[in-house]
């Protein structure tokens, strides 16, 4: 019983963003994350805890797509490489 534990501590199952019933879901955020690539170390911060999984792992590229703009990434984000921008 406690190897199935530590197994499922270990293997957790990711879910990726997907067209669902409701469509692209990012329409309705009021603000977007804006990279800037100068200033990003690729530390892969922003990648570990946007919630919506929408952050490229190996790159700073953002699936405005599904993203809700929520800002979690801005805030994580060690450099100050990505700020929060209005939507036009």
């Amino acid at each position: 019983m406690e190897c199935m534990r530590l197994v499922t501590k270990l293997y957790r199952p990711i879910s990726w963003p997907t067209l669902g019933a409701g469509g692209d879901t990012g329409s309705w955020r009021t603000h977007r994350p804006v990279v800037d690539e100068e200033r990003c170390n690729k530390c892969q911060i922003c990648w570990v805890y946007c919630p919506e999984a929408v952050v490229d792992r190996l790159e700073p590229v953002i699936d405005y797509r599904y993203c809700k703009g929520c800002g979690v990434c801005a805030l994580e984000c060690p450099t100050g490489a990505i700020s929060m921008e209005q939507e036009e």
